[in-house]
């Protein structure tokens, strides 16, 4: 296949590379020198190995590898990592999203303030450093409160706080997360400061989309299920009526716009509060759980491709929503903490007619301690459908087939 392009793509999924390069790029792969997976070295052009955390190694890395491979994009579809790409695109004048755009969409109190300043909503947010001030904020606002890190993700270290009485306890075991380097994916999200939030009532949806040059365009939106903070499912498309979808989609659109975002991948979480809709948070990167996957079976768009193939123009730009042509739903399975003895039914589970797929996340041997966040999670089984509740139907059907056997730690 003739060359369409060179771009530098950031950490993430084998699958991201692959699909470059059926595009007809050439890859220049950044890759953490801890997270290099299976595959990529190979199916990569080109291979920076190096701790890209660090901005001032990086840099000049950065530069020789411009001047070598001569690309003229940066795309990431990881959280760690889209604050990097905002500064090669300015270091480099590549456009793509800027740092300052970037920053705001990965710093939660960063979003608060520039959605008030900008006038597009308001939802009572502070930084916090003590439980006294948690208990200023919970005086100011009523609660309960929430509290989580300012840039972290996958439900790590956030609370709900019913009431002034719980704030020490609860503000000790946050802040106890703070250096702790044996969390799962520490090295990239590392818990340090805190902001306090208004609570937000409400049903909860996520919602998935792809910007082209400043217009957007919604894909998907996602119904979640919870286990208090921790996301343990989703359906998509979620089974809403007209008004309520457009009133989703009108307020994410608005709020891409005034966050700047003009092209990429948005992934947006917001309620449908007593108040009106809300953003809880967003970010300028691909959604977890396999939901790029099952994007592409239900409403036939690979936002994984595009995200690649749109800044060399190699992909066309979506005109309209693409419509809904099947359902799907994925859900976790849970073991109880122990030590884990067997893993029973997933084969079983993997043969059943509209099973997707099943991920297993631990193995026999492996301890494991109560959920805590999303890392913490332990079987994925994703399936399709004819429609959304078909696939609730058979998931709930199936589910319980898989069964995670532990037995008690012995001290």
């Amino acid at each position: 296949m003739e060359t369409t392009g060179t771009i530098l793509i950031i950490g993430g999924r084998l699958e991201a590379i692959e699909k470059a390069k059926a595009l007809g790029l050439r890859v220049v792969l950044l890759q953490h020198k801890e997270r290099l997976l299976p595959g990529q070295a190979e199916t990569a052009d080109a291979l920076l190995l190096v701790d890209y955390l660090d901005w001032e190694t990086t840099r000049p890395l950065i530069r020789a590898a411009h001047e070598a491979y001569g690309f003229t994009a940066v795309m990431t579809l990881i959280e760690q990592a889209t604050e990097l790409a905002g500064r090669i695109n300015d270091m480099l004048g590549l456009g793509g999203t800027s740092y300052e755009v970037a920053k705001r969409f990965h710093n939660k109190l960063d979003m608060r303030e520039w959605l008030h300043t900008t006038g597009f909503e308001t939802v009572g947010c502070a930084e916090v450093k003590s439980a006294d001030a948690v208990r200023e904020f919970g005086a100011a606002y009523g609660y309960p409160v929430i509290v989580k890190p300012t840039d972290g993700t996958a439900s790590r270290g956030i609370a709900v706080i019913a009431g002034a009485d719980d704030v020490d306890a609860e503000w000790e075991r946050l802040t106890g997360l703070r250096n702790r380097s044996d969390l799962p994916m520490a090295t990239f999200y590392p818990v340090d400061g805190f902001i306090a939030e208004e609570y937000i009532d409400g049903t909860e949806y996520s919602v998935e989309s792809f910007s082209f040059a400043g217009r957007h365009i919604v894909v998907s939106i996602t119904d979640k299920f919870h286990d208090g903070t921790v996301e343990m499912g989703h359906a998509l498309p979620a089974i809403l009526g007209d008004e309520v979808e457009r009133t989703i989609v009108d307020h994410v659109t608005g709020f891409l716009t005034a966050m700047g975002l003009r092209d990429g991948i948005g992934h947006t979480e917001l309620k449908l509060s007593s108040k009106g809709p809300r953003i809880i948070e967003s970010h300028d990167r691909a959604p977890g759980d396999r939901l790029l996957d099952l994007m592409v079976v239900t409403h036939g768009v690979d936002l994984e491709q595009y995200a690649s193939g749109w800044p060399l123009r190699v992909v066309p730009e979506l005109t309209e929503r693409p419509s809904a042509k099947f359902g799907s739903v994925t859900k976790w399975v849970n073991g109880s903490p122990g030590v884990v003895t067997s893993i029973e039914g997933v084969d079983e589970v993997r043969d059943l007619p509209g099973v997707f797929g099943v991920d297993v996340y631990i193995k026999a041997g492996e301890e494991i301690t109560p959920m805590a966040d999303n890392f913490g999670r332990h079987v994925q089984v994703l399936v399709t459908a004819e429609s959304t509740a078909e696939a609730i139907d058979r998931i709930d059907g199936l589910i319980d087939r898989i069964r995670v056997h532990t037995e008690p730690t012995t001290d």
